[in-house]
């Protein structure tokens, strides 16, 4: 398969978008503490990226499908947080 320059871009796009959760997750996840992250943000986020995946999805767009699909993971586990601990 030939990575293509526009391939290349949108999987460094997309890999920079998603490890910017990674600090927050990591906090969140050892202080269990989300009283300063907005849930109706999160929840807009969240839906958001969902329907990224998805459209990724629809139109077989492999950098849009996996960076979302992490991105959810990592979201997800933030509002997960936030759901479980205010």
């Amino acid at each position: 398969m030939l990575l293509t320059f526009e391939t290349a871009l949108g999987m460094l796009a997309g890999t920079l978008t998603t490890i910017a959760f990674l600090p927050q997750v990591i906090r969140t996840w050892r202080t269990r503490s989300t009283a300063d992250i907005s849930l109706a943000m999160f929840l807009v986020l969240c839906s958001g990226v969902l329907l990224w995946l998805i459209y990724g999805l629809l139109r077989g767009d492999w950098p849009v499908i996996i960076s979302n699909a992490v991105t959810i993971l990592l979201a997800g586990t933030i509002l997960f947080f936030k759901l479980r601990h205010g």
